[in-house]
């Protein structure tokens, strides 16, 4: 297949779309039953729970949960500090739950980030995020290149009086891209986890790095110079983080890419959009 040149599917946008939803239910319904003294491992347990009994395949990466100075990665160094802890949560303390599930071979990964009660801090933070969003959208649609886009999003956090934490997530990335998983290769251990990832997960994006190299595109979308061109066609999962202190909020969410041009978020209607409605 001729990456530059092919256009998403409509089944593909369709099954994409339902595993997202799926997700951001999960993330809804899980956000509605936290209490104080709950644990992150606690949270992370019920999203897996709520998924794996909606008939799952399986899942891109197992999912996180974040409580309180955690949600802005403060004092996070290894990559394993990124699993959820026994760090409780406490009334008026900030959260995200993270997950990625895979339906029918359609690979959702999203982020919604809540909070026990009221923070001022975090609700002007959320109110600045949505900003991101358009100013993402709207740099792809103009074909700026990834990594002119990662440093538009760095502008804005700093103009808002904000930090970039996404530069914490390995390879610093903003984004990165999330393919459909063949059914052929949904069988025995594909959908075995390895470090918290899927072996699916692992597998499509060494291939698509491995593709990316030789046609001079990378599936992973960060400031550097591997991310000097527009955005190629799929599904990218992109996840804007902002921190400010032991503060942090993001969405993350799938935006479509298709190979004449055209770009859109695969869905309007998710609780951080509404919310800002």
């Amino acid at each position: 297949m001729n990456i530059e040149a092919a256009n998403i599917t409509d089944e593909v946008i369709v099954r994409a779309r339902r595993a997202q939803r799926l997700a951001y239910d999960a993330a809804l319904a899980v956000a509605a039953e936290l209490r104080p003294g709950q644990s992150e491992r606690d949270a992370a347990a019920a999203l897996t729970t709520y998924c794996e009994t909606r008939g799952i395949d399986g899942w891109f990466h197992r999912p996180f949960a974040w409580f309180g100075e955690r949600t802005a990665f403060v004092g996070m160094k290894l990559p394993t500090a990124f699993f959820p802890t026994a760090r409780k949560l406490e009334r008026g303390m900030p959260y995200i739950l993270d997950l990625a599930p895979i339906l029918d071979g359609a690979v959702a990964d999203i982020g919604y980030a809540g909070c026990l009660g009221t923070h001022a801090l975090q609700a002007r933070m959320l109110g600045d995020l949505l900003a991101h969003r358009a100013l993402i959208l709207d740099g792809v649609r103009a074909r700026r290149t990834l990594a002119q886009i990662y440093a538009d999003v760095d502008r804005l956090a700093a103009a808002q009086g904000w930090v970039n934490r996404h530069r914490k997530y390995p390879f610093g990335v903003l984004a990165h891209r999330v393919d459909p998983i063949a059914r052929a290769r949904r069988a025995g251990g594909w959908m075995r986890t390895l470090g918290g990832f899927s072996v699916a997960a692992l597998g499509s994006l060494g291939a698509a790095t491995l593709a990316g190299r030789r046609a001079g595109w990378s599936p992973l979308w960060n400031g550097g110079a591997r991310s000097d061109h527009p955005a190629t066609p799929g599904l990218w999962a992109v996840e804007p983080h902002l921190g400010s202190g032991g503060v942090g909020v993001k969405f993350e969410e799938l935006l479509v890419v298709h190979g004449d041009g055209r770009a859109a978020w695969l869905d309007d209607d998710l609780p951080h959009v509404r919310a800002a409605a």
